[in-house]
Parts: C-alpha cells; structure tokens; sequence
C-alpha cells in the first residue's frame, strides 16, 4: 500500500486505536475486537514491551486489512527501527524535525505532536501529514476550532482527553480524524479478556466519527 492510499485509510477510518498492553498476545488479541469494531488504524505504543515485534506480527496477520503503526516515537532512531519492522504510519508526542525528513525519505505517513500554532505550521510546513495536538485536554473542542481558523489546510488528529461524549465535537471542531487510548482499551479490559466490550467501543468511536461529520 503506498503512502498516499494509507493516509486516505487513516482519514476515511477517522480514529486511531492506542494500543499499551503489558504483552504481545494481550495486543494481537485485542487488535481482531478492534478491527471488528470498524477501527482500521491501530497504534502500537513503542513504550509496549515488544513493540517492534508485535508490529512485525501484526502485519503479517492483517496483510494490509489494518494500518500497524508505531507511537510514541521520540526520535528518528526509533522511527527507522519502527519502519524496518512494519510500521505503516509514524506518531510522535513531541515535534522532531528529523523525525519527520526519515519518515518522508521511506515514504510513511507521519504525526507529529504539537500545540502551540507556531509548533503547528512548523510540523506542516515541515511534511507533517497530520499534526496530532497534544494534549488536547487542554483547550478542548473549542482550541481545535481556534486553530482551523488561521490554518484551514492544516489536517489535525487531537489526542488526550478523547473520548465517547467528545468525538463527535472535536469532529466538529475541525479536527480531521482523532487517537484513543484509554478511553477505548484498557488493561482492566485485557485483563478480563472482555474483547466484546473492546469491539462495541470501536464501534461506537467509528460512530461518533461519523456523527461529527454529519454522516450518521
């Protein structure tokens, strides 16, 4: 799949899955309730013991039904390392601008995190593909509306404090997609293996995506 047709799979989905665990099984298991939900976009946090190997795995099992990408990437290292195991798609916290040029030398979508405007045109006008504003707790639906504003072509993906009773207004706000974490899988939830619950959260976010946009 090439660069361009995996950033329209991450922009049509409209949610990404945050996925920490304390195991690899934990996560492959928890990515088919995903999936089943009608969330195509899982993120494996790179603070996940075994994240590249799950990746790795991963794309193996879905062969191109669900973009695998890496989080909480802090460095170009690490994003290589993420890149050369699969990874589909790159998310970082913080703005790194090599980050940034190594994703655009393979050809992966990349997300870097910012929240001021000027670290936001800085990401974009770096080759940012989305900008993900974090933590978006901090200003709400109401700070993502301010943004598109000044800068209606800037796509932005908030993150932190995401949840069911706020997708549909950060969707509405502007923002062009948005990343869950706790709010959709937990590790009670993968504790319990309560994978029933994980799918009908997916779906719901799906849901709430498309109520924003005024599809459902």
């Amino acid at each position: 799949m090439k660069k361009e047709e995996r950033l329209a799979l991450l922009l049509e989905t409209g949610v990404i899955a945050i996925m920490r665990a304390k195991s690899s099984e934990q996560l492959l298991a928890a990515a088919d309730a995903i999936k089943a939900g009608g969330v195509n976009a899982i993120e494996v946090t790179m603070t996940t013991p075994g994240a590249l190997e799950v990746i790795e795995r991963a794309i193996t099992r879905y062969s191109g039904d669900v973009l695998f990408g890496a989080g909480t990437v802090l460095d170009p290292e690490s994003a290589r390392a993420a890149i050369l195991a699969g990874a589909q798609f790159i998310v970082a916290p913080s703005l790194n601008l090599k980050t940034i040029e190594l994703c655009h030398r393979y050809a992966v979508p990349v997300i870097p995190g910012a929240y001021t405007p000027t670290e936001i045109l800085t990401a974009w006008e770096a080759g940012a593909d989305l900008v993900k504003v974090f933590p978006a707790s901090v200003g709400g639906p109401e700070y993502i509306k301010a943004l598109k504003a000044p800068f209606p072509q800037i796509r932005l993906m908030p993150v932190g404090g995401v949840d069911l009773d706020t997708t549909a207004a950060f969707i509405r706000a502007g923002a062009d997609m948005v990343a869950v974490g706790s709010a959709l899988l937990d590790q009670k939830l993968l504790d319990a293996r309560d994978f029933a619950t994980i799918t009908e959260r997916a779906r719901r976010f799906r849901e709430e995506v498309l109520r924003g946009r005024g599809a459902a």
